[in-house]
């Protein structure tokens, strides 16, 4: 319901307060009442009118979740680019949580809410459903024709997104020192350009595995389109049930619906899967707090809530912990924090430019999600509180002289 009354004291004294301490290019206004400039302009960058009590609330406490939520419920209403919406939104939730707990206070209580999930394979393909089984089109509209949905590989930041996927792909293969006629095994596949680019380029036999039903449908088509049926497997299972060796193992933006209580036990999987002397790459998103693994001032809450059910991240110094209980040893760790900050601006400017389009596809409140959703994890890694590492790694206590002198295999095919 659209109130026409003006504010309570409570929304007219927190605008006082939180003008003597940050200076926003945000303008608030009350429907049907005044209006709130929280800092010194002409005209605001972001405009946020306030719907109902609801919406009053949210700005009263605006941690990342509360304001999300608020938004995607239709409490508020926000006008302005989504860079600039993001970036009012945090300023707000970390001024907010500073005065009230010091930093981080709201995503740690977060944390500890997750850990509780216990990640069964019915709650872990129910989770990943919710997210990727929005609508193949959906998603189609704003990823890269070859609907690569994890962090890009800009080699030298001038490429164009479907340029830098390629890349990105390559690079991962060429770590795997991926050679024709090898076995892949690839956890979490997506619509399958990770499996159709190692039997197409490297001429590798490949099991791609989803628990998505449309990734499913549209690999299994792709495949099939490519007329590579003999050398590619789509199945729909789950990585604890599948049966090895391989040569090669490729996980690709997977490991954080894992759990932070079955990393060792996930490690565990790929090592027994893994052929002697293979070699396998884990590339994931992980938390930049080594206490507890959460993001800061309430993001991760949203997140859980509206898209990753039961995701949770780790800080990397946990994952090589988890990795060498799990009978793996790191050989190469390399850090894409900037790639991913980039494919995500990429990621959000289409999703911007193709809003007429996708509220055709989907409704409002999922626009929304998504809308925030993708411009909030930019600034995420932008900022350092999220980042992205590949883990290069093998099976543990194996000669040193099997391995190369130096990194320059991963580059030379560049």
């Amino acid at each position: 319901m659209r109130l026409s009354t003006t504010p309570d004291a409570g929304l007219h004294s927190w605008a006082e307060r939180l003008r003597q301490r940050i200076d926003l290019p945000l303008l608030v206004r009350w429907h049907g009442g005044r209006s709130f400039r929280l800092g010194r302009f002409d005209t605001p960058r972001v405009t946020l009118d306030v719907c109902d009590a609801a919406g009053i609330a949210a700005l009263l406490s605006p941690s990342l979740d509360h304001l999300g939520r608020a938004y995607v419920e239709g409490h508020i209403d926000l006008t302005g680019r989504a860079q600039d919406i993001i970036d009012v939104a945090y300023r707000l939730a970390q001024a907010d949580a500073e005065s009230r707990h010091g930093s981080g206070w709201l995503g740690r209580i977060a944390h500890r809410v997750a850990d509780a999930v216990s990640h069964t394979r019915a709650q872990d393909r129910a989770a990943i459903q919710h997210h990727y089984d929005v609508s193949n089109d959906f998603y189609a509209e704003w990823l890269d024709p070859a609907m690569v949905y994890s962090c890009a590989y800009f080699e030298r930041g001038d490429e164009t997104l479907a340029e830098a996927q390629q890349k990105k792909i390559d690079h991962i293969l060429t770590k795997l020192r991926l050679r024709p006629g090898q076995t892949l095994l690839d956890i979490g596949c997506g619509w399958g350009a990770l499996v159709l680019r190692a039997a197409q380029r490297f001429g590798a036999r490949c099991v791609g595995i989803t628990l998505s039903q449309r990734q499913f449908d549209l690999a299994t088509e792709r495949v099939r389109a490519a007329g590579l049926q003999d050398r590619i497997e789509i199945r729909l299972q789950d990585y604890r049930d599948v049966q090895g060796p391989f040569d090669r193992i490729s996980s690709v933006g997977m490991f954080e619906h894992v759990g932070l209580k079955n990393l060792a036990g996930y490690f565990r999987i790929v090592h027994d899967l893994l052929a002697p002397d293979g070699w396998a790459l884990n590339h994931g998103i992980t938390s930049t707090d080594p206490q507890n693994g959460a993001t800061r001032w309430g993001g991760g809450d949203f997140i859980d809530r509206y898209v990753f059910p039961h995701g949770e991240l780790a800080h990397i110094g946990t994952v090589l912990t988890a990795l060498q209980e799990g009978g793996l040893e790191a050989v190469d760790i390399e850090s894409l924090r900037r790639h991913y900050a980039r494919t995500l601006q990429c990621w959000s400017d289409a999703f911007e430019a193709k809003t007429e389009r996708l509220k055709q596809l989907v409704d409002e409140k999922t626009w929304r999600i998504w809308r925030v959703y993708l411009v909030g994890c930019q600034w995420a890694f932008q900022h350092d509180d999220i980042s992205l590492f590949q883990i290069l790694c093998r099976r543990a206590a194996q000669p040193a002289d099997s391995l190369p002198w130096s990194r320059r295999w991963m580059y030379a095919a560049a």
